[in-house]
């Protein structure tokens, strides 16, 4: 692997961020700088943004008495100022606003439609506003959306061209089950294959009545499905963007759940039907509750970046946002589990361990030995878990390195060392300098800043001892 190119999902604007999007985002950023840090950042690619078109923004706009742009100008620097409190570190902030965006995707709608693979038909059926997607009866449950419960679908007959999606199925499932596309988990590739095993209808790919939308380059009248256009920016970022041509097919993109069958069966068979590559793997997260309950902006239950922040720090936050459960499940969070998980792991454990061996050091006047080199222990089975995106197994190895320090420290009993003045304490404090350098190596794409800190304390010749790394709460 010589390049790494991943993304976000690109977040619709009808909603200020929250705990959800800074969840992906945050795990994005972590996957970036662990491999900036192992292939040289000019050959790390980290693509996110926002999702601007379609009839909800337009509605959304008109009762904030906006135009859409306007509306979409205010409420996009709110996610740049989420990702900039929570030391985000993308490469390009996407808008599919881009009048180069715009440009490529009717090329490439363009091309697909000269190959005929698109046809004019009539739409049909239910439509969910909330989602701004097609549904089918099977969909629904008890006769609603099931991620917007309190909307009812609304009955859509209606003009539209149809992508033939069915023509790809047999194509789709060999490249699933072959891993051409990788989709996880594994239980979510199981949940696509079947879902595929079924029939495989065409899909609606413009509307019409809804102006606020990419044109349809052989109709005017028409606008791109918001969903179609959208999914293209993954490869549209690669085409206008200086030097990043050779980042595509991208290496994963992050998404939510919900979103995993446009992002593996449509995705797919448009890159197909324009002739470009594939993406290699597609990575859904969990859903979130909030103390139990479905987290939503009627229930008024929605944790901002801002909130957690304020509570915890920007590296505390980020530790505890990809830590609580595997990733790729659903999980539960609340302030209460948050703090609790703050002061055993952060403050009683990472940071008690750094005050305590700094403390000794000052005591003893060790001086740091210039040519010590930390060994990283279980570097493979770390590598494996960022690799394989188990982003908590990949935390627990360095919780599990600062409890073996611990225990170091409450066997050697360092602080008898010193007071009889034994020179055992230079190799004791040395294995301890060298752990808690090797435990920040690993650490840094979790948590830069306190890494930085705790690097540069420990680096100098006469290591002294530094106010609490994660004071109490």
């Amino acid at each position: 692997m010589n390049k790494f190119y991943l993304t976000t999902p690109i977040f619709y604007i009808n909603d200020v961020p929250h705990i959800g999007h800074a969840y992906v985002t945050v795990a994005a950023d972590i996957l970036a700088r662990y491999y900036k840090e192992k292939l040289g950042e000019e050959n790390v690619f980290f693509l996110t943004g926002t999702d601007e078109h379609g009839a909800k923004i337009a509605e959304a706009a008109k009762d904030a008495g906006k135009n859409p742009k306007e509306f979409a100008d205010d409420i996009v620097p709110k996610f740049e100022e989420a990702w900039k409190l929570l030391n985000i570190d993308y490469s390009h902030f996407f808008r599919t606003t881009d009048p180069r965006h715009e440009k490529k995707v009717s090329e490439i709608l363009q091309k697909i439609y000269n190959k005929g693979l698109i046809y004019e038909g009539v739409y049909e059926g239910l439509y969910c506003v909330g989602c701004e997607k097609f549904l089918a009866e099977s969909d629904l449950v008890e006769e609603k959306c099931p991620l917007h419960p309190n909307l009812t679908p609304v009955h859509q007959k209606e003009k539209n061209y149809f992508f033939k999606l069915s023509e790809f199925k047999k194509d789709l499932i060999g490249w699933f089950e072959k891993g051409t596309v990788e989709i996880l988990p594994k239980s979510k590739k199981s949940e696509i294959l079947g879902k595929l095993r079924d029939e495989l209808k065409d899909i609606a790919i413009s509307r019409e009545g809804v102006s606020w939308g990419i044109p349809i380059p052989w109709d005017g009248k028409q606008t791109i499905y918001v969903w179609v256009e959208a999914l293209f920016n993954y490869y549209t970022a690669t085409q206008f963007l200086e030097n990043k041509k050779d980042f595509w097919p991208a290496d994963v993109h992050l998404i939510g759940k919900d979103i995993l069958w446009f992002h593996t069966v449509i995705w797919v068979a448009l890159l197909k039907a324009a002739d470009l590559e594939l993406p290699k793997s597609v990575f859904a997260t969990g859903f979130f509750t909030i103390n139990g309950a479905k987290m939503s902006k009627s229930a008024g239950n929605s944790i901002s970046p801002k909130e957690l922040v304020d509570k915890f720090g920007v590296d505390a936050t980020r530790f505890l946002l990809v830590s609580r459960f595997p990733f790729g499940q659903d999980g539960d969070f609340s302030f209460e589990k948050l703090t609790e998980a703050y002061n055993a792991e952060l403050a009683n454990g990472l940071g008690n361990l750094v005050s305590r061996v700094a403390k000794l050091c000052e005591s003893a006047d060790f001086t740091q030995n210039s040519d010590s080199d930390s060994h990283v222990e279980n570097k493979e089975e770390y590598d494996s878990a960022i690799n394989d995106f188990r982003l908590e197994d990949a935390a627990s190895i360095v919780w599990g390195r600062i409890g073996e320090l611990d225990r170091f420290v409450d066997s050697e009993k360092p602080w008898e060392l010193v007071k009889r003045r034994d020179p055992k304490i230079k190799s004791v404090l040395a294995h301890l300098v060298d752990g808690i350098l090797e435990i920040s190596g690993i650490l840094r794409p979790f948590m830069p800043e306190t890494t930085e800190r705790i690097e540069k304390q420990f680096s100098e010749a006469k290591i002294k001892s530094a106010p609490p790394l994660f004071p109490r709460i």
